[in-house]
């Protein structure tokens, strides 16, 4: 075949994959939106009380269900609604009255914030405490993380984050209590970016910046613990059916030293599943993390998802939930992609 041909044929492969990937993610966006639409129709609250209240006139009740368009088929109103969710339109807020995606942008980064520096701690700890587990397989250090994991599983995290609250804020006055920033030094910074820890530091506040850190430490360790308990079981399983790969054996044949053979060799291999396991643990931490903010009354989409619950503010648990939703399937699909390109078998 020639040149041109196989450029050609390429670009074609290239094209075929990327429509592939496009119509698998709006499959995959439009059950999501359907599921989260029909679930939100069925749940006995009515969205018009929400507004109206519980007394008001028979007329208005019916004037304001028509104007929310109620009154319509739920095919119809199905439709309606992906028309506007496909532009960003979840409605407004009963709570709030502003539009639901403006509410979403101005309490995603906090949720954001939150569940990247779970994640961070998390990838950092496990990753190297599954490898010494692999390694040490039925040692005590191996008993240890395994314990470790199963207790990060099994413990409830809103009981965890009480106890830390307990002792080391009521206590130990180690860390800052609930919330985000203190009062004092929530008017010394103007929010760009929505993360606080970013904001704070680009400005020079460090005042402002350190009781941020001091807000945010605690649970973002809570996280990153539930994070490490579940990257620290993969890693060590994937590390184990590294380690037994006749290429380990062959390394150490040729003399190379234990460490080369292990962090350079057989985590080089295990780092490719392990990338789609960081990602689903990310993904995990930024549509659980409802409990962890609320119990340390932090400001994130997930306190704001449960508020709205409580109010019966179907538009913005709707909105909230297809966002949480969003990226929660796209991180899937980006960790596929990076699979595909880091591990040329799976092509």
């Amino acid at each position: 075949m020639s040149r041109g041909g196989e450029h050609a044929s390429a670009l074609r492969s290239f094209l075929k994959r990327a429509a592939q990937f496009v119509i698998v993610l709006a499959t995959t966006l439009l059950g999501l939106v359907a599921v989260t639409f029909f679930i939100g129709r069925v749940v006995p609250i009515d969205p018009v009380i929400a507004v109206v209240g519980d007394r008001a006139p028979p007329q208005v009740y019916e004037r304001v269900r028509k104007e929310m368009g109620l009154d319509k088929p739920l095919a119809e109103q199905f439709v309606i609604y992906v028309k506007k969710a496909a532009t960003g339109d979840f409605g407004n807020s009963v709570l709030t009255t502003n539009p639901v995606m403006t509410d979403i942008a101005r309490v995603f980064p906090a949720t954001l914030e939150l569940a990247t520096l779970g994640t961070i701690i998390g990838t950092l700890i496990g990753i190297p405490l599954g490898v010494l587990a692999a390694v040490r397989r039925g040692s005590l250090i191996d008993q240890i993380v395994r314990l470790l994991g199963l207790v990060g599983y099994s413990v409830p995290i809103f009981w965890l984050g009480l106890m830390g609250l307990l002792l080391f804020y009521a206590k130990l006055g180690w860390v800052a209590g609930p919330g985000r920033i203190d009062v004092t030094y929530s008017y010394l910074y103007t929010p760009v970016t929505g993360i606080v820890l970013l904001d704070t530091l680009m400005q020079g506040q460090m005042d402002a910046f350190w009781d941020a850190v001091s807000h945010i430490v605690l649970p973002a360790c809570l996280l990153g613990y539930f994070s490490l308990a579940y990257i620290s079981r993969m890693t060590r399983s994937f590390m184990l059916n590294e380690l037994a790969q006749e290429y380990v054996i062959a390394a150490r044949v040729k003399g190379l030293s234990e460490f080369r053979v292990i962090w350079r060799h057989a985590l080089r291999n295990a780092a490719v599943p392990l990338i789609t396991v960081i990602a689903l643990s990310y993904a995990n931490l930024l549509e659980g993390s409802v409990l962890t903010e609320t119990v340390f009354a932090w400001p994130g989409l997930g306190q704001y998802i449960t508020n709205s619950l409580q109010n019966a503010d179907m538009n913005a648990v709707l909105g909230g939930t297809i966002v949480i939703g969003t990226v929660f399937v796209l991180l899937n699909l980006v960790s596929d992609l990076l699979y595909r390109i880091l591990d040329p078998r799976t092509r």
